[in-house]
C-alpha cells in the first residue's frame, strides 16, 4: 500500500474507444440516418430534414473495465444550412454532440469539436465536422456506440445554434433566450421571427443505427487459494496431511497428486468449511507424484486452484553393504512482494494553469518461490484524492506507465501492464503467465501522472494506492 500526494488538485480526462461497421457503404463505423434540424429562431428558417452521414471510431476495440476510451464522432454530411443571410467566414463553426452507449453499458458521451470550417455561402449546407470525447468502461461485455444529436454553433455576427437529431427522437431545441450577442454590425439574419411551424417527420422507432461495437473484458480477480503439507516426503502409501485455505465456503475441493503438469492417480475430495479452510489426508501411492494441488470444479485452473506443494515419494531399495542413501528435498516457498518506501510525492502544478503532476511509485520486488505452474498478477487500485475542505480529485485522474524486469535465471518472463488509468476499479501493474514451471524474482516500477485541471484550489491532495498480489 502506498500513499500518493499531489501539491495541487485536478481531475484526469483520459482518452480512449473502438471501431465497428455501419450498414451503409463506406469506411468502418460509418452510418446514415434521417435527421431533423432546427435552425435558430433568429434565422426565421424552416426546419431542415434530410440524411446525416456520420462515422464513429474508437481508439481501443477491446478495453478492460476501468479503461478510458476516446471516441470520435465525424459528421460528413448534414441537412443543416448556414443560418445567416450572409456568407459564413472560415473558422466560426463549433460543433458539439453526444454518442449514445448501449449493450453492456448505457449512457451518453459528450463530444466537442474545434472551431474549424471552410467558408459557407448563403443558404449553403454546413460543412463536415469532427468531435471527440472520452468515457470510462464500467461493465464487461459488448458496448454499442450510436450517433446522437449534434449542435452546430456559428459565431459570426450572432451566436446561433442549429440543433440536429435523428428523426422521431427528442432533441434539445434552441436556447429559450433568443437575445442575440452581436459581434459585428450590418449583416444580421434576414428575419428575427420565430421559425414557422412545421410537422416533424414520422418517428423512427429504431433511432440512429449502431455505428461501432467494442468488447470490454473484466479485470482479473485475485486467487487467494493456498495449500500446505504437513510433511514434504513419505514412503509409498503414506498419508500426506493437506491444509487448504481461501476456497469458497462449503465448496467440494479435490486434493490430488501431480507429476509436472499432469495429475497422478492419488486423489481425495474434501469440503471447505465456513471459512474456506480444507483439511484432508491424501494417501500417496503413485510413485510418480512429485507435488500436491487442490482445486474447485472438475479440473485444476489458475483461477480456482492452488499449489502445487512439492512432495517426494521415498522408495526404499536394498543398499549395498557399507552404503547410505542420501535424499535432498527442495521445498516450495511463497509468493510475496516488498516495496521501497511508504509514500509517493507527485510534482507540483501551478494554480490556474493546472497540468500533469508526475512522479514514480516505490520500486516493488516480487519473489515467486512456489515452483508450480501458476503465474501471478499485481493489481493496483487508487482512492480519490482528498484535499483541504473536502475537495476531491477522482482516482480515475491518476494514470501510470508500468515497467517490469525479471532477474537473471528467473524461469518466468515478466509482462508489464498497459499504460493508462489506474482508478478505483484497478489496473494491472505486471504479471507472469502460467507454465510447466514458473518462478523468479522481478523488479516492478511505474511512472504515475495526476492530471490537474486549471483553478483547482491550492493545497495538498492525498490518495491511497493499494497493490494486491495474487
Amino acid at each position: 500500500m502506498a500513499v500518493l500526494a499531489a501539491a495541487a488538485g485536478g481531475a484526469l480526462s483520459a482518452p480512449a474507444a473502438a471501431e465497428g461497421t455501419g450498414p451503409t457503404a463506406g469506411p468502418p463505423g460509418q452510418v446514415e440516418f434521417p435527421t431533423h434540424c432546427l435552425p435558430p429562431q433568429e434565422a426565421g428558417l424552416p426546419p431542415a430534414d434530410g440524411p446525416t452521414t456520420a462515422r464513429i471510431t474508437a481508439d481501443d476495440p477491446a478495453p478492460r473495465v476501468g479503461d478510458t476510451v476516446t471516441v470520435t464522432y465525424q459528421v460528413a454530411r448534414t441537412p443543416a444550412v448556414n443560418p445567416l443571410s450572409v456568407a459564413l467566414p472560415a473558422d466560426v463553426l463549433t460543433p458539439t454532440g453526444r454518442i449514445v452507449l448501449g449493450g453492456a453499458q448505457r449512457g451518453e458521451v459528450t463530444v466537442v469539436g474545434a472551431k474549424r470550417n471552410d467558408p459557407v455561402e448563403v443558404g449553403g449546407a454546413l460543412p463536415a465536422v469532427t468531435m471527440t470525447g472520452t468515457f470510462t468502461v464500467t461493465a464487461p461485455g459488448e458496448i454499442t456506440l450510436s450517433p446522437g444529436d449534434y449542435t452546430l454553433h456559428t459565431g459570426h455576427l450572432l451566436e446561433l445554434d442549429t440543433v440536429c437529431a435523428a428523426a422521431g427522437s427528442v432533441a434539445p431545441g434552441p436556447s429559450p433566450d433568443p437575445s442575440p450577442k452581436p459581434s459585428g454590425s450590418a449583416s444580421a439574419p434576414a428575419s428575427a421571427a420565430p421559425s414557422p411551424a412545421s410537422p416533424s417527420p414520422p418517428p423512427s422507432p429504431a433511432g440512429p443505427p449502431v455505428a461501432q461495437r467494442i468488447t470490454a473484458s473484466p479485470l482479473p480477480t485475485a486467487n487467494l487459494r493456498a495449500v500446505a503439507l504437513g510433511t514434504a516426503a513419505g514412503g509409498p502409501g503414506a498419508k500426506a496431511e493437506v491444509t487448504g485455505a481461501g476456497f469458497a465456503p462449503g465448496a467440494d475441493v479435490t486434493v490430488a497428486g501431480r507429476a509436472g503438469t499432469a495429475e497422478t492417480a492419488d486423489r481425495v475430495t474434501a469440503k471447505a468449511d465456513e471459512l474456506g479452510v480444507v483439511l484432508a489426508e491424501l494417501p500417496v501411492t503413485d510413485r510418480a507424484t512429485t507435488a500436491v494441488v487442490a482445486y474447485e470444479g472438475a479440473a485444476w485452473t489458475p483461477e480456482r486452484g492452488s499449489g502445487p506443494a512439492a512432495y517426494t515419494v521415498i522408495v526404499a531399495a536394498p543398499m549395498p553393504p557399507g552404503s547410505q542413501k542420501v535424499t535432498a528435498v527442495v521445498e516450495p516457498g511463497e509468493l510475496g512482494m516488498t516495496q521501497v518506501g511508504e509514500a509517493v510525492t507527485l510534482g507540483a502544478v501551478p494554480y490556474g494553469d493546472g497540468g500533469a503532476a508526475a512522479g514514480r511509485i516505490g520500486t516493488v520486488t516480487v519473489k515467486d518461490a512456489r515452483g508450480g505452474p501458476a503465474g501471478w498478477s499485481l493489481i493496483g487500485k487508487v482512492t480519490d484524492f482528498t484535499g483541504t475542505g473536502g475537495v476531491r480529485i477522482p482516482g480515475a485522474s491518476l494514470s501510470w506507465t508500468p515497467a517490469c524486469t525479471a532477474a537473471p535465471g528467473s524461469p518466468s518472463a515478466c509482462t508489464p501492464g498497459s499504460a493508462g488509468t489506474v482508478g478505483p476499479d484497478g489496473a494491472v501493474l505486471a504479471s507472469t503467465g502460467d507454465a510447466a514451471l514458473v518462478g523468479g524474482t522481478f523488479t516492478l516500477d511505474a511512472a504515475v501522472t495526476l492530471q490537474v485541471p486549471p483553478y483547482t484550489p491550492p493545497g495538498a491532495y492525498t490518495a491511497v494506492l493499494t497493490l494486491t498480489l495474487s
